[in-house]
């Protein structure tokens, strides 16, 4: 049996992360949204509560699961305004105003979700972190991992493991500088993620935002 941590790693963070995706809704058309802006709320409130008594009760497998679930939901809403966001573009339909404040929102919420993905998968997720008291693998390689174990202890570090503003951090630098800066990615797995929300990122910035401004 695992013994169990002194260091518990907040999940307060990651939960007002997914708060603030849903609440991004309502900077949103209802012409580009999946449904009404508080909708998504309402869907994310009601997974965070069984998802935050299931890691009260300890069950920790079932508080991944739904974790995974919620973050999945959000991801999915976000991929699905973004669609109806660039098919609305020829038409001319949205005004510049709704075209940028959308673009805006998708672009802090795609920050949002994969820093809830990074955090949520990397090394085993927050539990597995936890459990192993000091992070020293994973998809990332934090600048404290190339620290030595004495340099580590001289900074109060020796028990280092990554939070959820970390993981924020890296999703932020992923989605202004198009790819990682402090932190190198070794997963094939995080590597594909990183793409993905490059490309959405590009996507919002580039030709979203571009576009909106080309037509004020």
């Amino acid at each position: 049996m695992a013994k169990q941590p002194e260091r518990f790693e907040p999940r307060w963070p990651a939960i007002l992360a997914l708060l603030a995706v849903s609440a991004l809704q309502l900077a949103i058309p209802k012409s580009l949204a999946v449904g009404p802006a508080w909708a998504l709320m309402i869907v994310v409130v009601i997974l965070l509560i069984p998802t935050i008594w299931a890691r009260k009760m300890g069950q920790h497998s079932l508080n991944q699961i739904l974790g995974h679930i919620v973050t999945a939901i959000v991801t999915a809403d976000m991929v699905w305004s973004l669609g109806l966001l660039v098919r609305a573009l020829p038409s001319h339909k949205e005004s510049p105003q709704d075209l940028l404040r959308s673009a805006a929102a998708l672009w802090v919420t795609n920050i949002l979700v994969f820093a809830s993905w990074y955090w949520r998968l990397d090394a085993g997720g927050p539990r597995a972190r936890e459990l192993r008291g000091v992070h020293t693998e994973g998809a990332f390689l934090f600048p404290q991992m190339t620290l030595s174990k004495e340099v580590r202890k001289s900074m109060g570090e020796d028990c280092w493991s990554p939070g959820f503003v970390d993981y924020l951090f890296l999703s932020f630098s992923a989605s202004t500088a198009f790819s990682p800066t402090d932190s190198p990615v070794l997963t094939k797995w995080a590597k594909v993620l990183m793409m993905i929300q490059a490309l959405i990122s590009f996507a919002t910035v580039a030709l979203l935002a571009a576009r909106g401004i080309n037509i004020l």
